[in-house]
């Protein structure tokens, strides 16, 4: 098998991704992310809760002390019968604010049912989805409010920054990571407001949308399997196939704690794979309803996906491993260069900012993660772990981007 049509391939996927994003970037200028003053809408933060111990009580600690009229704030809690002390903790915070309630699950139904149920008990204009291991900085909310410029844009993300990102050699490698899923890697969904995947860390929905939706978001399954995760990624595409805008925002953030073994890296990358197989399996025959050049991007990932395990294992058979991996060493490399030259990484504090050598490892464990994690995410769609990270407390950040 020759080599060519397949870095040709990946050539076009990394010119879609990348090169065409950063200049429809440019075009879009300040109109990339426009904001409105005056908006106030009624909010309730929803937080979905699975075996966080005492951190959810500094996650709700966060919540209630934003920037924000604490009289249009609520904070609904929706434990998913945890097994540790997560719903005392909870129950705890919700004694001492008086804007916190606490949701039991009689079952394990699963993020999405269980924050269903919240957002069917809630009246608020707007629903913002907040892991329960996240620390939202003061001024996310407003930030995300404003970018509600018209009824057409159902939902916005805020950014995620790694809150631990020097503990270790792993940590560092996922912040290089996170920049680029964030910096680069959507800049072509921005800039059509058709940001395909927003993270349940920190999104704000019109709770209209979601109500709207709900029948499709509550029997979601897989040939009869009902699937569990990846809730935010699959919300994110119906949205937009029914025709709204879905937009993010680099200027409300909050801070997630990194996996530090490997261990609870690959059962998130693990997790997530499982979510882009499920949504590319389940959103292929809509991929036409997008913007052509994201319809070009979702087919193009989706072979990605598919192709890449046998082009390693291609190369490995035929003794061409070490040509393989040395154009690895290359792309990392590149990548590294250019999150180190970042004016947007310059700006950060410098204790959100690692060296950019850290993000060499990710030669190895790229192909690793599509050579077992594509066909072990495959064998495992029916799964319904949460597949937590099994972290302690998620420190309070020291400061903040500017």
């Amino acid at each position: 098998m020759s080599s060519f049509p397949i870095y040709l391939f990946i050539f076009i996927v990394f010119l879609n991704r990348y090169v065409f994003g950063w200049y429809l970037t440019i075009l879009r200028g300040k109109n990339l992310d426009p904001k409105i003053t005056g908006y106030e809408p009624t909010i309730t933060i929803v937080v979905p809760l699975f075996n966080e111990g005492r951190s959810i009580y500094d996650t709700i600690k966060s919540l209630v002390e934003l920037e924000y009229p604490s009289e249009k704030l609520e904070v609904t809690v929706v434990d998913d019968c945890s097994t540790d002390d997560s719903y005392e903790w909870a129950s705890k915070a919700a004694a001492k604010f008086g804007n916190v309630r606490v949701l039991r699950n009689q079952i394990n139904m699963g993020k999405r049912k269980g924050i269903n149920a919240a957002v069917r008990a809630s009246t608020a204009e707007l629903i913002v989805s907040v892991d329960s291991d996240v620390i939202v900085f003061p001024t996310a909310l407003r930030e995300l409010v404003a970018r509600f410029t018209s009824p057409e844009v159902a939902a916005v993300g805020g950014r995620i920054h790694v809150s631990n990102p020097n503990h270790n050699w792993l940590t560092r490698l996922q912040t290089i990571k996170y920049y680029f899923g964030q910096e680069h890697l959507k800049n072509l969904e921005r800039a059509l407001d058709q940001v395909m995947c927003l993270s349940g860390c920190l999104t704000a929905y019109r709770r209209s949308v979601l109500i709207e939706l709900e029948p499709i978001l509550e029997d979601r399954n897989i040939l009869g399997v009902p699937i569990k995760y990846g809730e935010d990624r699959y919300l994110t595409h119906q949205i937009v196939k029914h025709g709204y805008k879905t937009r993010m925002t680099m200027d409300a953030f909050c801070f997630t704690k990194a996996a530090t073994n490997l261990e609870g890296y690959f059962n998130q990358q693990l997790r997530w794979k499982r979510s882009n197989i499920a949504d590319f399996m389940i959103g292929l025959g809509d991929a036409y309803r997008l913007h052509p050049l994201l319809t070009l991007q979702y087919l193009s990932m989706l072979l990605l996906v598919l192709v890449y395990p046998f082009v390693i294992i291609e190369h490995v058979i035929n003794g061409k491993f070490f040509e393989l991996a040395s154009w690895h060493v290359v792309l990392i490399g590149g990548f590294s260069l250019v999150y180190h030259f970042s004016p947007a990484v310059r700006k950060l504090p410098p204790w959100l900012r690692v060296h950019p050598i850290a993000f060499m490892p990710m030669a190895v464990l790229m192909p690793v993660a599509y050579l077992l994690l594509t066909p072990l995410g495959l064998f495992t769609l029916d799964s319904s772990s949460w597949e937590t990270r099994g972290h302690g407390n998620v420190a309070t950040p020291r400061g903040a981007p500017p």
